[in-house]
């Protein structure tokens, strides 16, 4: 039963880390994506209008970041209805762009900040605050459907759930195991 529990961990473990890391990766992309495009608006098109700014870069980011997640990191739980899971997707990303435009916004008028250079970092803050708000919301609310069509996938619900017709092992069964000779261990 240990032994069961212990390859379930792993196993979640590894389906967790998977995800993260491409989530990470989209989200890389996304964050080069939303800082170099506000970047240059705070510096050129939109030069008073710094949160106005953060908040087109992180749109931008938002689409891009909605198809590679559907497509890639969660193409295993992507939900039948395409328009509820975008507007899911755009709820969780408006709390995300009201993150780190609001820090940016807080810096600027609530602080009193003018530092360009300043007010884009409190953004850049404000990105990694809404990423792990983020991670969690899209994998639990926007793409939670298992889709066992993947053969690839098929098999990741068996790490979560206990299955009927699994029974613990019988200790004869451990008996017989210790006793074949092409096993290590002593002689029962």
């Amino acid at each position: 039963m240990i032994t069961t529990l212990n390859e379930r961990m792993r196993g979640l473990a590894s389906l967790f880390w998977r995800e993260v890391a491409k989530f990470g990766a989209v989200g890389g992309i996304a964050f080069v994506i939303d800082n170099g495009l506000t970047f240059y608006l705070m510096h050129g098109p939109m030069t008073d209008s710094e949160a106005k700014a953060r908040f087109f870069g992180a749109s931008v980011a938002t689409v891009f970041s909605w198809v590679a997640n559907r497509f890639w990191t969660f193409r295993h739980r992507r939900q039948a209805n395409v328009l509820r899971e975008f507007v899911m997707f755009l709820i969780i990303n408006g709390i995300g762009i009201g993150i780190s435009t609001g820090l940016t916004a807080v810096a600027k008028y609530g602080l009193g900040v003018t530092d360009k250079n300043m007010l884009f970092l409190a953004g850049v803050v404000g990105i990694l605050v809404a990423t792990v708000v983020r991670f969690f919301a899209y994998r639990f609310l926007v793409f939670n459907q298992e889709l066992d069509a993947e053969p690839e996938f098929s098999h990741d619900h068996e790490i979560i759930e206990r299955h009927p017709h699994s029974q613990p092992v019988a200790t004869s069964a451990v008996r017989e195991s210790v006793n074949d000779p092409e096993l290590p261990g002593p002689p029962a």
